[in-house]
């Protein structure tokens, strides 16, 4: 019996080639869709899952109050780590890691910048990160990853070598990493001890500093909830001046999708992109299986006389189903062949876009099991509904020619076909929207000049001969300004509630992003003067006491008038040269936070910034700007960053969403074009002598386009009418999570309107007109 319903469904398939293409294809493409959304979403949620203790792992976080809002966070001190394994006995190991550095290593001729972190030798005992040999130990020793061996050493034993970092000390390797899986929150190359910190004069003990990941192992039967209460109260033990200060522990499997807090409380993160493609994959397949629903159900008068045939020798209704349904797995099967070519072709360049390195895991059982379960999913998706309904026929009313339906109002088909179109133009509208914020953050203006401003971070020589660099840069002719500050323009290293100024408010927390620099800061990077002028060392000797402040640190402050007002931070007394105006230092969808620049009194600098010369072309600039880099600082590479692209990557994420909405919606409205194509197609099939008829009495082909073409449209058009309210509520609440968002505009609805109008009548015309031109003594020869 299964050998004769095999040899029944693939003479269907080959006897139905053009609709069996269409099945197929369909299918393929959803299923594929579907398969790169899973592998996406699969790695997302297995982020640092391979961990051996990751039920015990957790990472500390701060809870206070600033600028009127409670905030959480996951920098601390680097004296917590220390005070929770000496005050809590539930704590098995605490380890520190600290922000990641570029460091320069050394080995005879070959010399090369790598990212790395310091961390407590405990760290490889914490997470399981793969040692292939040796282990992370103290003093002048370090562990570096598999590809940085090769890199250094190529194919020789990297074990016992010694590499020269920054060219001031010499480390030895004593462990070999693993390269580090792609769903894992950390990124480094080597890992050098907490030591090295010390070395280097950055292990402060201040409970004040909120600068590096603490993170805690607990003790197998520790509990969670005994030890919340200790923690709650740790920074204020030790540090009496933050009354209503709290940290917590935070579960490591929240760290990569849920850690977003409003208040106390999680507030989304990355699960809502990973719930939002999950629907997306869903709504693809679904509109797949519906196109092999439609298909098959339009062509039920083809297979009717079969069923007749089946029941009256006897055929039990269970068998019938259980043939369609394994004919539309077998179709499920073939298209997932296809679909898998689709996926293999398609990785590297999803990949890019999504910044991943998803691979099929072909020697997985459990991808096996997955496929056959996705696969048996799909088919007895897409053919349930073809199977109940082939199989219900009636044996009299079929052999008599009796047994079809009037043209009802409603059909199966019909609703299949308005919800098919529902989710294609709920996500034309959805990218549109996406789109449109996406550009709106892009076009604010950012308030500063970006355009001709390059930065380079201080690295080796550049700090002790800055002074030089900067005279032969000016002198040049490449640069028109210069000056260093402690981080990029377009990003945020420090931020205090420290200062102190007359009539502060003894309770007020507000938050103000710190800046150091030193001077022409206003001329470097183009920011608008609105009082004051600039911070100026050469006329003013007394600017390194000098200090800027941003438009909303002047309201913050509540100065009417800032300049010259005294501003105290630790025992160091600020006066105020300038105000400037509000520029975009971070999000461009966010609030601009109240800034403080402060002078040369204290020098924390990481940055030299230069304003290029409009007048020479940047390949003359930045070719002056190496030589005299190399000059002054010879054993570090050039490597410069345009503020401009530094800039443009803030939009990296959303511009990536944005990119795979509209890519997810041109494939959903291909399916549903695909499937709309095999309909119309069927339907032309069906009617060719009543177009026959017509055309013998005078029809026109465009009132046969018309007549064929009507019915589809008014189905599209409902599916409009059905999908506005949905997209606009799905994006009104997608919206609210931006304080600067565009607004909804009719005319997306309406573009929606006409793209979805547009794309079924190219569909569907097609057939129509090819029907409509069709020589009708060909139809009515038989007659």
């Amino acid at each position: 019996m299964l050998k004769n319903y095999l040899k029944v469904a693939f003479r269907n398939l080959w006897k139905n080639k053009g609709f069996s293409f269409i099945n197929i294809a369909g299918l393929a493409v959803g299923m594929a869709s579907a398969i790169l959304i899973l592998l996406w979403i699969q790695n997302e949620v297995s982020y640092d899952g391979f961990h051996a203790k990751k039920d015990r792992i957790y990472e500390a976080w701060n809870r206070a109050e600033f600028s009127g809002a409670l905030h959480c966070w996951n920098t601390t001190p680097r004296v917590l780590a220390a005070a929770m394994q000496r005050d809590f006995p539930e704590v098995e190991h605490t380890c520190r890691v600290d922000w990641p550095r570029r460091l320069l290593f050394s080995i005879g001729d070959k010399r090369l910048m790598v990212k790395g972190n310091a961390v407590d030798s405990i760290f490889l005992q914490v997470f399981s990160f793969p040692m292939l040999e040796g282990a992370l130990n103290g003093g002048y020793n370090i562990v570096i990853t598999a590809s940085m061996s090769k890199m250094l050493f190529g194919k020789a034993d990297a074990m016992g070598k010694v590499v020269r970092i920054d060219d001031k000390d010499n480390y030895t390797v004593t462990g070999v990493l693993k390269d580090l899986p792609n769903n894992t929150r950390f990124a480094f190359d080597y890992l050098l001890p907490w030591a090295y910190n010390r070395r280097i004069g950055n292990d402060d003990q201040q409970w004040g500093n909120n600068s590096t990941r603490t993170y805690v192992l607990l003790k197998e039967k520790a509990s969670l909830l005994s030890i919340a209460p200790k923690m709650n109260v740790i920074k204020t033990r030790y540090d009496s001046t933050e009354k209503n200060w709290q940290m917590f522990l935070y579960p490591m499997d929240r760290w990569r999708l849920h850690s977003k807090f409003t208040g106390r409380v999680e507030d989304g993160g990355l699960i809502e992109f990973v719930r939002l493609f999950a629907i997306i994959a869903s709504f693809i397949l679904l509109i797949a299986c519906i196109n092999f629903m439609n298909l098959s159900t339009a062509r039920s008068e083809k297979r009717a006389k079969e069923v007749g045939i089946r029941k009256v020798v006897g055929a039990p209704k269970g068998g019938l189903i259980a043939q369609f349904i394994g004919e539309s797995v077998l179709i499920s099967f073939l298209a997932a062949l296809v679909a898998v070519g689709i996926v293999l072709l398609s990785l590297p360049g999803f990949n890019t876009l999504t910044q991943k390195q998803l691979y099929i895991p072909f020697g997985s059982i459990w991808f096996w099991v997955s496929a056959i379960g996705f696969i048996l999913f799909t088919g007895l998706l897409a053919g349930s509904y073809p199977a109940f309904f082939l199989s219900s026929f009636q044996p009299v009313k079929v052999l008599k020619g009796t047994f079809k339906a009037a043209n009802a109002l409603v059909t199966p088909r019909k609703v299949l076909v308005v919800l098919q179109f529902t989710f294609a133009i709920i996500l034309i509208i959805s990218t549109i929207i996406v789109t449109q914020q996406i550009n709106f953050g892009k076009d604010r203006e950012v308030g500063y000049e970006r355009a001709n401003m390059a930065y380079h971070f201080m690295t080796g020589d550049i700090d002790k001969n800055y002074q030089l660099i900067r005279q032969e840069l000016l002198s040049s002719g490449a640069v028109t300004a210069v000056c260093r500050t402690n981080s990029p323009w377009t990003q945020r290293y420090s931020d205090t509630w420290g200062f102190v100024w007359k009539g502060k408010d003894p309770n007020d927390k507000t938050d103000f992003i710190r800046e150091n620099a030193d001077q022409d800061v206003v001329a470097t990077t183009g920011v608008k003067l609105v009082a004051g002028r600039d911070l100026d060392l050469v006329h003013y000797l007394t600017d390194s006491n000098g200090i800027l402040l941003n438009e909303s640190a002047v309201k913050a402050m509540h100065f009417k008038d800032a300049i010259g007002q005294e501003i105290r931070d630790d025992d160091v007394v600020f006066h105020v040269v300038g105000v400037i105006k509000d520029f975009i230092i971070e999000s461009p969808y966010t609030p601009i936070t109240p800034m403080v620049i402060v002078g040369a009194k204290q020098p924390w600098y990481n940055v030299v910034n230069v304003r290029f010369n409009s007048r020479n072309s940047s390949e003359a600039n930045l070719k002056k700007m190496e030589a005299i880099f190399r000059k002054y600082n010879p054993q570090y590479p050039f490597e410069y960053q345009l503020v401009d692209e530094e800039y443009t990557r803030k939009f990296d994420e959303s511009r990536k969403i944005g990119t795979l909405a509209g890519l997810f919606a041109v494939l959903t409205v291909f399916i549903s074009c695909l499937g709309l194509f095999g309909l119309a197609t069927y339907m032309a099939e069906n009617r060719v002598k009543e177009i026959g008829v017509r055309k013998v009495l005078g029809a026109s082909v465009a009132g046969i386009t018309t007549l064929l073409s009507k019915d589809f449209l008014m189905l599209v058009l409902l599916s409009f009418v059905v999908a506005t309210p949905i997209a606009w509520f799905a994006m009104f609440k997608w919206l609210q999570s931006f304080p600067y968002r565009v607004s909804i505009s009719w005319w997306v609805f309406a573009m929606a309107a006409g793209l979805s109008m547009a794309i079924a009548v190219l569909t569907v015309s097609f057939q129509a007109i090819r029907a409509g031109m069709a020589n009708p003594a060909r139809s009515l020869r038989s007659e």
